[in-house]
């Protein structure tokens, strides 16, 4: 006898009981709002989980925020994206390829600019924390498979936009032209408190060759002194470029993310007494990595006004070597 029931063809238990299979795993709910809020988009052990497979929003672009317990490791088959570790808190161990890199991290995204690892597609990676830590993982679907690589923090551009109230920094962890990946694009925005960035409006939603690229784009925040008094939140908005475009007018709270599919993007305001962090993750569908915007016309000359103002003295806030001196 084969050990199967003979007229059901299912497993026996000894006794002539049938085995019951474990019902699945219930599905998970799709993601169609572009505002996703901090604790909706959960898959144990990741604190967010937004990729294509989750929202019709996106096709090309991928988050999950990874939370180790100190000791713990997470083990990450790529697929057919392109990663960027990014410590938000912590630091931690990657392995892959054969490669180990060290990643020192930060003690949080307002502490200093932190160091980071690319992940190659088609790759079985290990990340791990000794201490416990946060990691942001950035993905995109792409072609080409890179080597893995390892970015030290003093070799992140830090590029100060802006000038006034409109002052602000980006951290350059991979944007076109410098750390080379197939497609994903990755920078760090953060905005000192009362100040607006994420613009004058702009988008990046259909392809006009040297003018404009065509690129989906997730905004993940986060503010300074998150426990502090009051129940403090940034401002973003997102306006339709198209007829049934994208719309939002949100208050974005720590672990909030936006989702730009298409349309006119900005402001992100800062609230007046903590200072805005948001992580860009950018790819699309175009044959050539570059990052090409249109400004919305209802504000062009905006930022010919900069040009008489001085920069904001509170930036940069962060640099490479603050909390290592």
């Amino acid at each position: 006898m084969d050990g199967s029931d003979s007229r059901t063809g299912a497993p026996r238990r000894s006794g002539g009981e049938a085995r019951v299979p474990a019902p699945p795993p219930p599905p998970r709910p799709l993601l169609t709002s572009p505002h996703i809020r901090a604790g909706t988009a959960v898959t144990i052990p990741f604190a967010l989980d937004v990729s294509p497979a989750r929202t019709p929003l996106l096709r090309h672009t991928a988050l999950r925020v990874l939370e180790l317990p100190p000791g713990a490791r997470h083990v990450l088959v790529t697929g057919a994206y392109e990663w960027l570790v990014v410590p938000l808190a912590g630091g931690g161990t990657v392995r892959v390829d054969g490669e180990e890199f060290a990643l020192r991290g930060r003690s949080s995204v307002f502490g200093a600019v932190s160091d980071f690892a690319y992940l190659p597609r088609d790759a079985r990676a290990e990340i791990s924390s000794g201490a416990g830590g946060r990691f942001a993982l950035a993905g995109a679907t792409c072609g080409r498979r890179l080597p893995a690589r390892y970015g030290p923090a003093p070799e992140v551009p830090v590029e100060l936009r802006g000038a006034g109230r409109a002052g602000r920094q980006v951290n350059n962890l991979a944007q076109a032209g410098g750390f080379a990946c197939d497609r994903l694009m990755v920078v760090e925005v953060l905005t000192p408190a009362g100040n607006w960035s994420s613009y004058p409006p702009h988008k990046h939603d259909e392809a006009v060759p040297g003018r404009e690229s065509e690129l989906e784009e997730i905004y993940y925040f986060e503010l300074s002194d998150p426990h502090g008094p009051g129940d403090a939140y940034g401002l973003q908005r997102v306006s339709a470029s198209r007829a049934g475009g994208t719309e939002v007018f949100a208050e974005v709270r720590p672990g909030d993310v936006v989702l730009i599919p298409d349309g006119w993007h900005g402001p992100s305001v800062a609230p007046p007494e903590r200072h805005l962090y948001y992580l860009n993750v950018m790819a699309g569908p175009g044959p050539s990595r570059e990052w090409l915007i249109t400004d919305h016309p209802a504000h062009e000359g905006v930022r010919d006004t900069w040009a008489g103002l001085a920069q904001d003295p509170r930036l940069p806030l962060t640099s490479a070597a603050e909390e290592r001196a």
